[in-house]
């Protein structure tokens, strides 16, 4: 499977959390500005990138906010459609519900979870689901711990401190693929980790990819500010009609 085969996208960007106020008291996740361009703004811009052409967002809170964000799509160069919760369904839940308004509902497509920024390649995420030919792969990014750790010596002396290392284990990245029949092995309400991964695990149809490249999940202000910065570093920020404030205008270049 190559990435032109995978052309459709799924957002989660219902949730409201509440770990980033003031940031969402009066904004969705997504709508966080991280260098001054909402996370959606990099999610959408990622996917343009690697080829994909239709996009759901599933919203809920303040959802109208990333409509008037986003628009049609248009200014991405995406066709986006939206799914608004009437009640919160949690993951799996919203999951389950936008997945309905898919472009292509018999067709695979990748899922974001509304709070990640990332580069990594989607052609070589969607090839590798299509070698294991499992029903749903997970992307993985390294564990990275948040504390310094102390390096001891064989007497307990402390010779130096490691600031925050790459730990030798695996993180859900928040990204995947799914095939379409999963669909409705997913919960109407609930969180799709709790239920329908483990009976896929079971299954052995459940896939990890190990990524590589930049990932940042954006869960507190200090991730915000991290990424902002890292960004920065990187020459990564949109250009200015995509930042906060300034709605994607019909017909504009796709980044």
């Amino acid at each position: 499977m190559s990435a032109s085969q995978v052309t459709q996208a799924l957002i989660l960007a219902g949730g409201r959390a509440t770990r980033m106020r003031p940031y969402t008291d009066e904004a969705p996740k997504a709508m966080v500005p991280v260098a001054e361009v909402p996370i959606v703004g990099y999610q959408l811009a990622w996917l343009a990138q690697h080829g994909v052409r239709s996009v759901t967002i599933s919203g809920g809170y303040r959802h109208e906010m990333i409509a008037d964000y986003a628009g049609d799509g248009s200014g991405f160069g995406l066709a986006i459609r939206y799914a608004i919760e009437d009640e919160p369904l949690g993951r799996g839940g919203g999951m389950k519900f936008a997945a309905r308004h898919l472009h292509d509902v018999r067709a695979p497509f990748f899922v974001l979870n509304g709070d990640v920024i990332t580069t990594f390649s989607l052609a070589e995420l969607a090839e590798h689901h299509g070698r294991q030919r499992g029903s749903v792969t997970v992307a993985l990014s390294p564990y990275r711990s948040n504390w310094g750790l102390a390096d001891l010596d064989e007497e307990d002396r402390i010779r130096g401190f490691t600031q925050s290392p790459e730990l030798p284990y695996w993180i859900n990245a928040g990204v995947y693929v799914f095939n379409p029949d999963v669909i409705g092995l997913l919960p109407d309400t609930g969180d799709h980790e709790e239920t329908t991964f483990p009976r896929l695990a079971g299954e052995g149809r459940l896939v990890g990819y190990r990524l590589s490249g930049y990932w940042r999940g954006i869960d507190t202000v200090k991730d915000v500010i991290d990424a902002s910065r890292e960004i920065q570093e990187s020459g990564g920020i949109l250009p200015p009609e995509f930042r906060v404030g300034r709605s994607c205008p019909e017909g504009a270049s796709r980044p």
